[in-house]
């Protein structure tokens, strides 16, 4: 993804952003100014300081971070590192923020039921993504991934044998463009939400938010179109060692 996706993300992130505050600069430096100014600061409540976070709390845990990404496919290691990462909060409760679990958890079903359920819709996906070109997949994989985690079209994508590596890079591209459209586009947008939900008096409207990423997902898209990677075959190339087929057992 940082190889093959990340560098056209970048562009269109940078040029997205810039286009956005050459257009919004007045209210984004009004947002300080419009806020109380909670602790005399001058800076409005854009400031939240709730004082000095210890060095070694901070090594902590990205040491945390980097056991989970390590164990990311051993379970038991995974889930015991979680615990000692509750206990360790827990113990350093005075230098930590309040760990909120529903939105993970959510997350969590929903991946655990894309597993067991996406291995069996091949079916139906295989015909119909044939039929498709490559710029059709690209503009669906955008559309559904509004609607849908972009894990989800990914995922089913990949249950379908022998899709050209085009028609491969046009969908997951599409996720990639598209993950800005909704709240649940996206496992990182509900954090996104909350952390600026505050500055919007009645939450934040979803058809606003669809026409705010509007423009940002054009030009993402054009940046994923205009410019593939001249390498797509060698991006998804099968490198999975086989199943080990089961033997019967010996008779005694």
């Amino acid at each position: 993804m940082l190889v093959h996706f990340g560098g056209k993300a970048v562009l269109g992130i940078l040029t997205s952003s810039a286009l956005y505050y050459v257009f919004f600069r007045k209210e984004l430096a009004a947002m300080g100014a419009g806020l109380p100014d909670t602790d005399g600061d001058g800076k409005g409540d854009l400031k939240v300081d709730s004082g000095p976070i210890p060095l070694w709390i901070t090594l902590t845990h990205l040491v945390f971070m980097g056991w989970t990404v390590f164990f990311s496919h051993t379970p038991p290691m995974f889930v015991g590192g979680f615990l000692f990462f509750l206990a360790f909060r827990q113990a350093t409760e005075h230098h930590q923020d309040k760990v909120h679990l529903r939105g993970p958890i959510l997350v969590g079903f929903f991946l655990a039921g894309l597993v067991i359920h996406g291995g069996l819709q091949g079916w139906w996906l295989a015909p119909v993504l044939s039929s498709l070109g490559e710029l059709p997949l690209f503009l669906g994989s955008v559309l559904l991934t509004s609607f849908n985690d972009n894990a989800a079209i990914t995922f089913l994508a990949s249950q379908v044998d022998g899709l050209d590596p085009a028609f491969k890079y046009a969908v997951l591209a599409g996720a990639v463009s598209g993950g800005g459209l909704t709240v649940i586009a996206n496992a990182p947008n509900p954090a996104g939400q909350a952390l600026l939900g505050r500055f919007f008096g009645d939450g934040v409207s979803p058809a606003k938010l669809l026409l705010g990423a509007l423009i940002p997902t054009v030009i993402v898209s054009l940046f994923m179109m205009l410019w593939p990677d001249p390498t797509k075959g060698e991006i998804f190339e099968q490198n999975a060692p086989k199943p080990v087929e089961a033997t019967a057992a010996p008779d005694h």
